[in-house]
């Protein structure tokens, strides 16, 4: 047996002779050797039909039938606030103003009438002041204050005529919460007496004196002197001796003292506040003074 009779035949392995190929055959050979990149499948478009069916299968609550044509997104609707919760929210907003301008005027300040001409020309009649709650309390009195209180025993001239009618309930309902300008049964004057000092008048220079010092009054209205009346007292404790600015036009401790001191003073308990401001007429409107410069030297006793 010849030898060519065993031989295998030769078997063709990955690589092929390329040397007598185009290249276009070996950029296909090529192609075609080379892994292939697998392309997502598009998805195919939900069947709204299809998912409520499935949802249906599954349990899920069969939704309300929707009429063909109002099948697109229906926008959102509010239910409209009713009449009955605006006023009932107005309420609310009306009746926390009025406890609040009550606690204000209870315990912080409070408008207050100038009804005279006692304190001109710092005060005219008919001005409004804001009064702090806070002095006596929080703050001590001070020589100087304008200070406003309740009628000690009968200074006023007359008891202040009461308002009748639904116009009187209106402004004392206004009076009492402080949204209306009280002074009809309140005076107003200057602090001159602390309780324990000496006031006296006149000296030969015809000066105001507290505890032995002679005092320039630059509030005085103008042409008024310090007193036209010559007294000599002792502020008992306690309480106060005031004055009005306009000496002249002032019934004021002087006017209802028995020269002792006792009946012309006032007691602190009667005193509602310090006058701070002038808040009308706008034209008007300042802040008032104590003049602690008039009252420096002056010792305490």
């Amino acid at each position: 047996m010849s030898e060519e009779r065993f031989r295998l035949p030769r078997r063709h392995t990955s690589t092929e002779d390329t040397s007598a190929m185009s290249a276009a055959q070996v950029r296909e050979l090529v192609e075609r050797g080379r892994p292939r990149a697998k392309l997502p499948m598009p998805k195919a478009p939900a069947d709204p039909n299809l998912t409520q069916a499935i949802e249906l299968q599954r349990g899920a609550p069969r939704p309300s039938p929707v009429p063909t044509g109002l099948r697109t997104k229906l926008p959102l609707t509010h239910k409209p606030t009713s009449v009955l919760q605006w006023v009932r929210e107005l309420a609310i907003v009306i009746v926390a103003a009025l406890v609040l301008s009550l606690l204000i005027k209870t315990f912080v300040v409070q408008p207050f009438s100038i009804p005279s001409g006692s304190m001109q020309s710092t005060l005219e009649p008919g001005d409004r002041v804001l009064v702090s709650k806070l002095t006596p309390g929080v703050f001590d009195l001070r020589r100087g204050d304008v200070v406003v209180f309740s009628d000690p025993d009968n200074w006023l001239d007359q008891p202040p005529a009461k308002r009748s009618g639904v116009s009187g309930a209106v402004v004392s309902g206004l009076q009492f919460v402080g949204l209306y300008p009280a002074g009809d049964d309140h005076l107003i004057k200057r602090l001159i007496g602390l309780p324990g000092d000496k006031v006296a008048c006149c000296d030969q220079q015809g000066r105001l004196t507290v505890n032995g010092v002679p005092l320039t009054e630059p509030y005085l209205y103008a042409g008024a002197a310090p007193s036209d009346e010559r007294f000599s007292i002792v502020v008992p404790p306690g309480r106060i001796w005031v004055m009005g600015d306009h000496r002249n036009d002032s019934a004021d401790s002087r006017a209802h003292d028995d020269g002792t001191g006792k009946t012309g003073s006032v007691p602190i308990d009667k005193v509602t506040g310090r006058a701070i401001g002038i808040i009308w007429p706008v034209g008007r409107g300042s802040w008032l003074s104590n003049y602690s410069t008039t009252f420096d030297k002056v010792p305490d006793r």
